[in-house]
């Protein structure tokens, strides 16, 4: 899984960083501050994935004794670096850009065909990067079976959902930048222009708070799937030395990872070698059963009552 989201980033930012170029000698000779904030964006982006690939090559680095429960989430700080990296690297300049061109008195513009020459090239690459994170999206969320829009809100892998939503707003953006240019083509005013960018960088600024949020429920520290959840107490229930189970807490702790903390009630007739031994074999069938779950904790409850030995 580690391998197909470093695919996925690393074909983005390859993407963007040749569409920034283009965008950018686009936007300079023509003037267009809606090809300007397209550049930016795009700039912004290849930035945005460079913190992608630190956070999915750090967040997979092997437990150690100073984080004995691994570095997955250290993956969520990262990628709520680049939801701030699109507000204010792509949204903010946008808009500010926008602002600027809508108090001007502007200009008849020009060199349109190149513009759209290079809007219809990066909506070529865009869309390579967009199928690209699609299928894993698509993959991921029939291995979890969930549909698209659930797994986008409820992944534990943002990495893959921030260049989705990134490539996605790219490709919007495209086409807001070309009917801005179209329209300023079409009436010789420049305020369609400044208007595409204005809403450019609003649409990145949107993208960004959500990826923010996200991120900052997973470093919060999310519960798992309720799913999972309900599978866990069904299971355990299941034995006969369990007579109830009281609560089952569970907390991702990194990609396709679930930390897992359960209370029980047992049979007051077990003696303490068969509570250790019952203890192991639900952790074994549980970790079987549910390879999610990377660490498995049961705690009897307080009003458990040891057996007299004679």
């Amino acid at each position: 899984m580690a391998d197909e989201s470093t695919t996925t980033v690393v074909v983005a930012a390859a993407a963007n960083l040749g569409i920034a170029v283009a965008k950018g000698v686009a936007g300079a000779l023509s003037g267009s501050a809606a090809m300007i904030s397209e550049s930016a964006h795009s700039l912004a982006d290849t930035a945005n994935e460079l913190l992608l690939l630190v956070a999915v090559k750090r967040s997979d680095r092997p437990a150690d004794e100073r984080h004995p429960f691994g570095y997955g989430r250290e993956r969520y700080f990262w990628t709520l670096l680049a939801a701030v990296g699109i507000c204010v690297g792509g949204g903010v300049f946008s808009v500010m850009q926008g602002i600027n061109e809508l108090r001007q008195a502007g200009d008849e513009g020009g060199h349109f065909i190149l513009s759209y020459v290079i809007l219809g090239i990066s909506f070529a690459l865009e869309s390579v990067s967009w199928l690209q994170v699609r299928s894993q999206l698509r993959n991921d969320a029939r291995r979890m079976s969930r549909g698209m829009r659930e797994q986008l809100q409820a992944t534990s892998d943002p990495a893959v959902t921030t260049v989705f939503l990134e490539d996605s707003a790219a490709l919007v953006g495209l086409l807001i930048a070309a009917t801005g240019i179209a329209l300023h083509q079409a009436t010789g005013s420049h305020i369609w222009d400044g208007l595409a960018s204005l809403a450019i960088g609003l649409l990145l600024v949107g993208a960004g708070v959500f990826l923010g949020r996200q991120n900052q429920r997973l470093l919060i520290g999310e519960a798992a799937d309720p799913r999972l959840r309900e599978a866990l107490t069904a299971q355990l229930a299941t034995y006969e030395e369990i007579d109830s189970v009281d609560e089952v807490l569970t907390s991702i702790i990194g990609r396709g990872e679930v930390l897992v903390a359960a209370r029980i009630d047992l049979d007051d007739t077990l003696s303490a070698a068969q509570v250790e031994a019952l203890a192991r074999r639900i952790e074994r069938e549980v970790i079987e059963a549910h390879p999610s779950v990377r660490h498995f904790f049961v705690d009897v409850t307080a009003d458990h009552r040891w057996p007299t030995q004679d």
